[in-house]
């Protein structure tokens, strides 16, 4: 095989094209946003009223897009499904009801194994929606609702590979599935129910108790023991603080590796046998163990400490989380 000359001219015509080219499709989605009309607004209010599945579909290049923006619905809380069209004719057309929507992605609106499915879902009873340039084609005539892309050529230079076309399908795909998350109220809560394996969805799903399993530790130790049964305490639990609690076993402070260092500083009498309830942080921040672990994250980055009690609603310690617990579950 032989290799090929970089020639510095055909490299910079072919920037020149290449530039073009994003122009080309940043210019027809730029009409597209100046365009939306009554048949839009149609297409969107059928789709947010519709009781059955929406379903689309498309041939090629197309197909792609189709299937891209059913997965876009889908993850913005409006369930959608792709099917092919080639598997629809042989078969695939049965799982259509007549309370569905079927959306075609087609530029020239003649897609002929599309055309070919029109007998069968007018006969389910099943609704017709087009995406396309041409509003004179076979298909337009049949939908039941169309929204144009306003495409008049593709931006490949021969005019003929689907590239402006297929970018201006996929923004009004776009569009409409970011307008029906808005007519749905889809909220962050929402998004990441659907993203449970997101850096979002572990931001508002994990919960504190989440974390709490993570090392599954609950230093705690009664105020009148010394410092040297806190430093015991914190040494097998491997927490580096320990939750200090009153005799009906409630919690009253808090003493981490920190204190003890400060204490060291500031006492000159025997500091391992002083009580630990004098040395201890007193009414410390604590968290219920429902919380999202993004809250407890949140407090302790206001409050500028690196452990977390947390307690029951009787007050009572049911374990300690610390910074690195949180970075372990990804919670940030």
């Amino acid at each position: 095989m032989a290799r090929k000359n970089i020639d510095p001219n055909k490299i910079k015509q072919a920037l020149n094209q290449a530039r073009q080219v994003l122009i080309n499709e940043a210019t027809a989605v730029k009409n597209l946003a100046e365009e939306i009309d009554g048949n839009f607004s149609e297409f969107l209010s059928g789709i947010y009223l519709s009781e059955g599945r929406i379903i689309l579909t498309g041939v090629g290049k197309s197909g792609l897009i189709a299937r891209k923006i059913a997965a876009t619905f889908s993850s913005t809380g409006t369930p959608a499904y792709f099917v092919h069209a080639g598997e629809a004719l042989h078969g695939d057309l049965g799982m259509v009801t007549g309370e569905d929507i079927i959306i075609t992605i087609s530029n020239s609106g003649e897609t002929e194994e599309i055309i070919k499915l029109i007998p069968s879902i007018k006969r389910i009873g099943a609704r017709l929606y087009l995406i396309t340039s041409n509003l004179d084609s076979t298909l337009a005539n049949q939908a039941d609702s169309v929204i144009s892309t306003g495409v008049t050529g593709e931006a490949c230079h021969l005019d003929l590979a689907p590239t402006t076309s297929t970018t201006a399908s996929l923004a009004l795909g776009d569009a409409l599935a970011v307008s029906l998350a808005g007519l749905n109220g889809l909220t962050e809560e929402d998004f990441a129910l659907y993203h449970p394996a997101g850096s979002l969805g572990r931001k508002l799903l994990t919960t504190v108790a989440d974390v709490l399993k993570i090392r599954d530790q609950n230093p705690k130790i009664k105020a009148e023991a010394s410092v040297q049964q806190a430093l015991f305490t914190m040494t097998e639990s491997r927490m580096g603080s320990t939750a200090v609690i009153n005799q009906a076993g409630r919690l009253i402070g808090i003493v981490t590796d920190g204190d003890i260092r400060r204490a060291v500083k500031s006492q000159n009498k025997d500091l391992l046998n002083a009580r630990v309830s004098e040395i201890m942080t007193a009414d410390p921040e604590t968290i219920g163990e429902e919380k999202l672990a993004a809250e407890a994250l949140k407090l302790m980055e206001q409050k500028e400490i690196n452990h977390l009690p947390i307690i029951d609603d009787n007050g009572s310690p049911l374990g300690m989380v610390n910074f690195q617990d949180l970075l372990r579950a990804k919670v940030w």
